[in-house]
């Protein structure tokens, strides 16, 4: 191949590399308090396309839905909540592991997974739930953060 062909061809990749737009993936998590992560731990890969749902407690027996959402491409649900209305009190995150592991040709044990957690009992903060997950378990970590970190 000529050499000036060449630096031409390298040139432009180059180019074309540095013109690619960056991904600023969870850039707006600042302004999150709530973020969610699933990892397919069967697959090693981000789990996508998990809904969920997001409760408050309102009394001991019951909770109101405050909001809910699916996971993307990267298992990462972001903007999922406001800070105005993630406010002090028990939350509960439900996932719906079963209908994932259907789509992935599989037949789970459990239906859900959830995490109940006390959010802002030390201050206002910043969460992020993680969710390792396989057909017949799941482990979930949290990332605590205040809230300008």
């Amino acid at each position: 191949m000529d050499s000036s062909l060449l630096s031409v061809l390298l040139a432009a990749a180059v180019l074309l590399c540095s013109a690619a737009p960056v991904d600023r993936h969870g850039e707006s998590d600042t302004h999150c308090p709530l973020m969610v992560k699933i990892l397919d731990a069967v697959k090693g890969v981000p789990a996508g396309a998990v809904t969920l749902s997001v409760s408050r407690r309102v009394n001991e027996t019951t909770w109101a839905q405050v909001a809910s959402g699916m996971t993307d491409l990267t298992g990462e649900v972001h903007n999922l909540i406001s800070d105005q209305d993630f406010q002090s009190g028990v939350y509960r995150v439900e996932f719906d592991t079963k209908a994932y592991w259907k789509s992935q040709g599989t037949t789970p044990f459990h239906e859900t997974a959830e995490v109940v957690f006390e959010a802002h009992a030390e201050g206002h903060r910043h969460y992020t739930l993680a969710l390792l997950l396989s057909p017949f378990s799941y482990t979930t970590t949290a990332v605590v953060m205040k809230a300008h970190e």
